[in-house]
């Protein structure tokens, strides 16, 4: 079977590129949207902090768990077919979550929606990996996930400010449209097969994702998939603006601020790897290097930021740039892998991630209400949840350079 003829560079923009951007955005601002609204469902459900917790999570859960299957599918039927099937059902859950009731109903909403969106980011990743060189990826990866800065960016400020007016309940209604028309024109991308052998069983694909996870680089990169990715994803969608608001006494307009400065860290950040990830590794800088340092420089800003040091909101957008560089560790993974791995290679990190995403922001819930119980002060017990968090991400950064010394000490025969 003969694959597609390559695109012109204007079409690659305008049906490849673009059309999967719009898709990440729209799923990383619905990722956020909780840390906007959660004021709202804590007066409208009479939530405790473990259930907003929960309630929020339960996007990163059915996002994680879909992972693994998902990679298979990407692998097996393409990013198109299964990206745009994926979104009807997030148009679904925003629906759901809109005229929920009760808890049960909006986790139920909010799951859905996890799942519906759980293929914006990989299917990126999948359809770039088919249609271009490996020495490409981190830029092009950089240059989508510049798109989910974009979205985080719109839910902070300008989301409180459209909930103001017209609520968050129509606010996810509008989102529900929106994703139907993400799905049509994702549906309607140009598609190249990965092989054009016969597709492989789903015995051999299983096989390929037991590679993945006995290999010692995997698990070099998963750490820090589990506490900075998703230590951040953690904070960014739900427990930052508690944080400020909480222990620093910000209000809830400023709080917003600052996460709108740590988005816009992320636009820089993921802007600086899409223009600069191929001009560093011409000259000869390994890009692991650079990952390393993210990891070990974000714990810091953490750290800072949880002491209670944070001058003018600049922490916050070193933390949104180190996040940005984080995600280099994909395409850096991806290419120690066959291509026809890159979608299971991609969702098998970002499962680690959204499970790392997952457990903090249930458990920074559970620390709190546990610690409002044995009567600590509020300040006290958010400062100390988030540097829990700090100590895991300095742990796992130390692991990534331990590992990946031993990883080139036997490529060069050490």
């Amino acid at each position: 079977m003969r694959s597609a003829p390559t695109p012109s560079r204007s079409t690659i923009w305008l049906r490849l590129f673009v059309p999967f951007a719009l898709g990440y955005f729209v799923s990383y601002f619905l990722r956020n949207a909780n840390a906007v609204i959660a004021e709202d469902l804590i007066r409208e459900l009479g939530l405790t902090a473990a259930d907003l917790g929960l309630l929020t999570g339960a996007y990163l859960a059915a996002f994680g768990l879909a992972q693994l299957p998902l990679g298979l599918l990407l692998d097996r039927y393409g990013p198109r077919r299964v990206e745009a099937s994926l979104l009807l059902i997030a148009a679904a859950g925003c629906l759901i979550f809109a005229i929920g009731e009760s808890l049960g109903i909006l986790l139920g909403g909010r799951a859905l929606i996890g799942l519906g969106v759980s293929a914006c980011l990989m299917a990126s990743f999948a359809t770039f990996a088919r249609w271009f060189p490996a020495k490409r990826q981190a830029s092009l990866n950089g240059a989508v996930m510049v798109a989910g800065a974009l979205g985080a960016l719109s839910a902070s400020s300008p989301l409180a400010a459209v909930t103001g007016e017209m609520g968050w309940r129509s606010t996810f209604v509008v989102m529900a449209g929106i994703e139907v028309l993400m799905a049509v024109l994702i549906f309607t991308t140009p598609e190249k097969l990965a092989d054009a052998g016969h597709a492989p069983s789903a015995r051999q694909q299983w096989q390929g994702v037991r590679t993945i996870f006995t290999s010692r680089a995997f698990w070099a990169f998963a750490p820090q998939g589990v506490f900075v990715v998703g230590g951040f994803m953690a904070l960014q969608s739900l427990w930052a603006v508690p944080f400020l608001t909480g222990a620093e006494g910000f209000s809830r307009a400023l709080a917003a601020e600052r996460m709108l400065v740590s988005a816009v860290g992320m636009l820089v950040g993921f802007a600086a790897v899409a223009v600069g990830a191929s001009r560093l590794l011409a000259r000869g800088l390994p890009l692991e290097s650079v990952l390393g340092g993210s990891y070990l420089l974000g714990a810091l800003a953490l750290g800072l930021i949880a002491a209670g040091i944070d001058p003018g909101g600049i922490l916050w957008f070193l933390l949104g740039v180190c996040y940005a560089v984080a995600n280099l560790a994909y395409a850096l993974l991806q290419k120690r892998f066959d291509l026809r791995l890159a979608g299971r290679v991609n969702t098998a990190l970002n499962l680690m991630s959204f499970c790392g995403a997952f457990g903090v922001q249930w458990l920074f819930g559970v620390m709190l209400d546990l610690a409002s119980a044995a009567g600590m002060a509020t300040p006290l017990a958010y400062r100390l949840a988030m540097g829990s968090l700090v100590i895991c991400q300095m742990a796992g950064g130390l692991w990534f350079w331990r590992i990946l010394r031993v990883m080139e000490g036997k490529a060069h025969g050490g």
